[in-house]
């Protein structure tokens, strides 16, 4: 079995985020691994079809993924799991593996909500991309269970 010593947990708030940041810190915790949140801002959504784009609302969604970020370190911590946590502006199929480069991570654990193909050709989820943008293991969370708290 491949050894995680560096673990890149990718946290957005959401049902599925929070079953990756639970997986995810049990499984630090056991290896004793450097754990790092990270949480994404897409930006795309904004810019796609605006000529400008509406810096209240941008600040707006900038300062909730921050308050995310804290809520994920937090509840890290409460878990009994030291993390560092990472902020980025910008496309997540960009920053999580650039994030995985730079901090030379062994795994990402990112959650998973399922959708039908017409959904994610309606919206341009393009999921798939990650895993070929990495070198390291990657940990698919996904929520089969009802909602439990973290």
């Amino acid at each position: 079995m491949a050894t995680y010593r560096r673990i890149l947990l990718c946290y957005n708030g959401t049902r599925e985020g929070r079953c990756a940041l639970r997986l995810g810190a049990e499984l630090a915790r056991q290896l004793g691994a450097e754990t790092h949140l990270l949480a994404v801002v897409d930006d795309a959504a904004w810019a796609r079809g605006l000529d400008a784009v509406p810096a209240v609302a941008f600040d707006f969604e900038e300062m909730s993924a921050k308050e995310v970020l804290r809520e994920g370190v937090s509840k890290l911590s409460q878990l009994g799991v030291a993390a560092s946590g990472h902020f980025a502006i910008g496309n997540p199929m960009n920053q999580i593996p650039r994030f995985a480069e730079e901090l030379k991570i062994d795994l990402i654990v990112v959650g998973h909500h399922r959708s039908g193909l017409l959904a994610r050709w309606w919206t341009g989820q393009d999921d798939g991309r990650l895993l070929d943008r990495v070198s390291c293991s990657v940990l698919i969370a996904m929520d089969l269970q009802p909602q439990q708290p973290l």
